[in-house]
């Protein structure tokens, strides 16, 4: 109820509060009082998107856990680009960030903790190949190639070339949805002989709550939803005025933004690792970095186009080195279809040079 009752505090009082943030405790208040309401709807929305995932089964299960999410992520971020003075690669650092979130800091602790308990763990490898053959040439196409192919100086898109990777994108990730739900579930389902252990009954998804109709559940993730979307607007002043006064780089926001909206999503792959369920720790992580790159660059393409607003979506030739390495690191930890402790630590070094390189100038 928290989420609820900030949203409707914020919707009475929040133009008067937003006014002024020349106080910086006031700010500092301001930021932590959304990020945790901000949070607490976000826990509900996956609460509610767990219980339909276990009405529906899996694939179908996952798959809705992962869109609830990234809509969750694609309002935030027309929330941010929608500000007064939204900065042009808002969205691109946002997308960049749950990338490097998702596919290192995430997988990284999945796999370093689940190959701690477990010291190695399996997983099916055509579900972890198809993941990661849609999601390179749709990481690159949307967060490398409009640095290089840009009318201008600046990674800016034409129209043209906008509305060609929209609908490339949409269709690619329609065809991807048709193999996973229909044509090979199995896929991305545990394989034969994985035994769950002990700890997987307590990380069960009955273990924390009732489960009631999927009508009443479905409902409840869309009404979930509106706190998120509502506070996102007031986040981003508080980002955007406090980016400014501390002389961030503007990718910090996109990274606070980042977590956020995974934080939920991201303890649910954890806890599946721990009981031995990496197919679903999988599932989850490579599923929303996938949906991140091809539902997320739609939807800000199209409001650039609707509102224009402009974006750049080419990353800097150091991100971009960054995000070929994070893809090669990724299809190589799933080569063998097995993992341990090893691999976890890689994708943890990859994601500490991420973050100290946003610091560099």
């Amino acid at each position: 109820m928290f989420g609820v009752a900030s949203t409707g505090l914020f919707l009475a009082f929040g133009q008067g509060w937003l006014a002024d943030l020349a106080n910086p405790l006031w700010m500092g208040l301001l930021f932590v009082w959304l990020v945790g309401a901000i949070l607490t709807s976000a826990f509900g929305v996956v609460r509610h998107a767990d219980c339909v995932a276990i009405k529906l089964g899996e694939p179908f299960g996952t798959l809705v856990l992962t869109l609830s999410v990234i809509g969750m992520e694609v309002m935030m971020v027309a929330a941010l680009m929608l500000a007064k003075n939204p900065e042009p690669t808002m969205a691109r650092d946002t997308m960049f960030a749950v990338v490097m979130i998702v596919l290192n800091a995430l997988l990284g602790v999945a796999l370093l903790v689940g190959g701690w308990r477990h010291h190695e763990q399996h997983y099916n490898l055509q579900g972890a190949v198809s993941f990661l053959t849609l999601m390179v040439p749709l990481a690159v196409t949307g967060l490398v190639l409009p640095y290089y192919t840009a009318a201008t100086a600046t990674p800016a898109l034409t129209t043209l070339r906008a509305v060609a990777m929209m609908v490339v994108t949409a269709g690619l990730y329609g065809v991807f949805l048709v193999v996973q739900t229909r044509s090979h579930p199995d896929y991305f389902k545990e394989p034969r002989g994985v035994r769950w252990s002990a700890e997987a009954a307590e990380a069960s998804e009955h273990a924390n709550f009732t489960v009631h109709s999927l009508p009443f559940h479905a409902a409840l993730l869309v009404l979930w939803l509106v706190p998120v979307v509502m506070l996102s607007k007031k986040l981003a002043v508080v980002l955007e005025t406090g980016g400014e006064r501390l002389g961030a780089p503007p990718a910090l926001s996109g990274l606070v933004v980042a977590i956020l909206i995974l934080f939920p999503e991201g303890m649910a792959g954890v806890r599946a690792a721990l009981g031995n369920r990496l197919q679903r720790s999988v599932n989850l992580l490579f599923g929303s970095a996938l949906s991140t790159l091809a539902m997320t660059v739609p939807a800000v393409i199209l409001i650039s186009l609707v509102t224009g607003k402009m974006i750049q979506l080419g990353l800097s030739p150091v991100n971009q080195i960054l995000l070929v390495l994070t893809l090669a690191v990724s299809t190589i930890t799933c080569m063998t279809g097995r993992t341990n402790v090893l691999n976890g630590f890689i994708h943890l070094v990859l994601f500490v040079a991420y973050v100290i390189l946003m610091f560099e100038r």
